[in-house]
């Protein structure tokens, strides 16, 4: 029943009417406003877990929208530093203007990450889908030498040309968050066997590892968790070489279990009122979370 209901929702959820899939995501949205992202955040912090705070939106058309969000980016970095939250920032390319004009987009990213360094704190540049792919990269390699230890982006493990782009990037220092990847690219480009994207998952962690990279090891999935920990084990990490990153409503217990046995964990806290599109994505990549809140919904916790 659980392997129908989820290809159910797989199939059909980009063409669910938005209050209904609200209804599933609203425990994984921290809210609208930048202070529910802030509230989160430090409720994480409470219970001894990091954050990384993203205003949700993508895709932006005009330069003023790309402005907008700049904007909001340097706000979120004054909220976390006003608030002493350990916490900070995701930022998407297509926000800051990526697909109007790369130069524009790269001067936004880079005044965000020169403010995040003059307040000690740090920047995600996330990956989207495959024809930002090489942009986004040169944007990481020419601001992580000015801006080291301050900046670093995504690499997803059903790329194909994941491994080469750590081989690439090996020269200088790395920091990468290495997730499984959700955008429906050809087969060209990306792996379609789920076995083999966990495989070259392992296999790219494990080249981060033996090139002394840092990696945020972002991943619900227990088997790649249990993966982790072995190679952690193995190249001999302290925690502070690596963390585990996972989703805000996603797998509480295993978060929980991570942080209790000595690890450091960092949650993606989302907020905004472009939660549709995120929400949508996230529902098909991962159906279990439709299930999990239907399951609250009705009362049947724990079961």
């Amino acid at each position: 029943m659980s392997t129908l209901f989820n290809h159910l929702v797989s199939k059909t959820i980009m063409h669910v009417p938005g209050p209904v899939v609200g209804l599933f995501a609203k425990g994984y949205i921290a809210g609208e406003e930048l202070g529910d992202a802030v509230r989160v955040a430090r409720e994480l912090n409470g219970r001894e877990m990091m954050a990384t705070i993203d205003i949700l939106g993508e895709f932006i058309t005009t330069r003023d929208e790309a402005t907008f969000f700049k904007d909001q980016c340097l706000e979120i970095l004054q909220a976390i530093d006003r608030e002493g939250l350990d916490a900070n920032l995701s930022l998407k390319p297509t926000q800051m203007g990526l697909l109007l004009d790369q130069e524009f987009a790269f001067d936004n990213i880079r005044e965000i990450v020169e403010f995040a360094r003059s307040i000690g704190n740090f920047v995600r540049i996330d990956m989207e889908d495959i024809s930002c792919t090489d942009a986004t990269l040169d944007f990481y390699r020419r601001l992580r030498s000015e801006y080291r230890g301050h900046v670093g982006t995504v690499l997803q493990s059903y790329l194909r040309r994941t491994a080469r782009d750590i081989d690439a990037l090996s020269d200088d220092q790395m920091n990468f968050r290495l997730c499984k990847g959700i955008y429906n690219e050809p087969r060209t480009a990306a792996w379609k066997n789920p076995d083999v994207t966990n495989r070259n998952f392992v296999w790219c962690l494990e080249k981060i590892f033996r090139q002394k990279g840092y990696a945020g090891i972002a991943t619900h999935d227990t088997r790649l968790v249990f993966e982790a920990q072995r190679l952690i084990s193995e190249y001999g990490l302290a925690r502070e070489q690596y963390e585990f990153q996972m989703l805000l409503g996603v797998d509480e217990e295993l978060r929980g279990i991570l942080v209790d046995e000595g690890h450091r964990l960092r949650v993606y806290v989302p907020y905004g009122k472009s939660w549709l599109p995120y929400s949508k994505r996230r529902l098909k990549e991962n159906p279990g979370i439709a299930q999990h809140a239907l399951k609250q919904m009705l009362g049947m916790r724990g079961q």
